[in-house]
């Protein structure tokens, strides 16, 4: 929530707004005002001054897609604004994508980023879920004593599992003998995920908590992440290449316009990437 002086900022600045006149063309206080619908910041000078410059940059593309005559025979049948339509073939037929990188350039990527190139860190595990409502102190203490009391019977035999899940478990997986598969971080709730990555295989020895209840876990095998050779991710590394070519050219092809451009009622230079 604002305070008071936040508020009273905002507003005036926005009762300061100007237009903005690029090449003729203006953009009002009331677009900017609009456009600052569509981005966030903490500062409402910078809200401003993001949106001011969408809407340039915006102004000028459209402008030299007209220049080139890249506004006529749109689509009727298209779901897409018109301006974006008009805008993407600027952008195809100024700026042309590269096909392809040198094998040198992919390599001496993953030479340098070997760090993201990581499979996943998976747990293969059952579960017997105890559920319990979270807003519910009594149902939650005797859940979790049920818990201990299961995972008391499964430390004299284990082989005991598929039957308790059956008759206990309140999860769906109760089906398939309580086993969740093979998991990779951010497909289990955070607070089970925190717990669960740290055990180690085999059954754990205290209930796992999360907002569905106690869960009695056992790991059946545990597989770390190990770095992927360089064959099995090049292509992957080849299309990423492309794409932030091309943004660095856009990017170089937007500041050509921006220079070359009469704006005024804004300060409003772009840096080269």
């Amino acid at each position: 929530m604002n305070s008071p002086s936040d508020t009273e900022s905002k507003e005036i600045d926005l009762k300061n707004l100007k237009e903005i006149i690029v090449n003729g063309a203006i953009i009002t206080p009331v677009e900017v005002i609009q456009e600052m619908q569509h981005h966030a910041s903490d500062s409402p000078d910078d809200l401003v001054k993001k949106s001011s410059e969408v809407l340039i940059i915006q102004l000028l593309l459209l402008g030299k897609a007209k220049e080139l005559g890249l506004d006529k025979n749109l689509p009727e049948d298209s779901d897409a604004p018109v301006e974006e339509t008009i805008i993407g073939r600027l952008i195809e037929n100024e700026i042309k994508k590269l096909d392809e990188v040198s094998e040198d350039d992919c390599q001496e990527y993953y030479d340098t980023h070997k760090a993201e190139f990581f499979t996943q860190e998976m747990l293969e595990l059952r579960h017997i879920l105890i559920s319990a409502e979270s807003d519910d102190a009594d149902q939650r203490v005797q859940a979790k004593k049920l818990a201990k009391s299961l995972i008391s019977k499964l430390k004299k035999s284990v082989e005991q599992f598929d039957l308790l899940v059956e008759e206990h478990s309140s999860c769906p997986s109760k089906e398939t003998g309580g086993s969740l598969g093979r998991v990779g971080r951010g497909q289990t709730p955070p607070e089970f995920e925190k717990v669960v990555f740290l055990l180690k295989e085999g059954l754990a020895l205290k209930p796992v908590e999360s907002s569905f209840g106690f869960h009695i876990v056992y790991i059946d095998k545990k597989i770390p992440s190990k770095q992927l050779d360089y064959e099995k991710v090049k292509s992957n590394i080849a299309d990423m290449l492309i794409e932030v070519g091309h943004r660095i050219e856009i990017s170089k092809y937007i500041h050509q316009l921006v220079e070359a451009a009469d704006i005024q009622g804004i300060d409003f230079k772009v840096g080269r990437s």
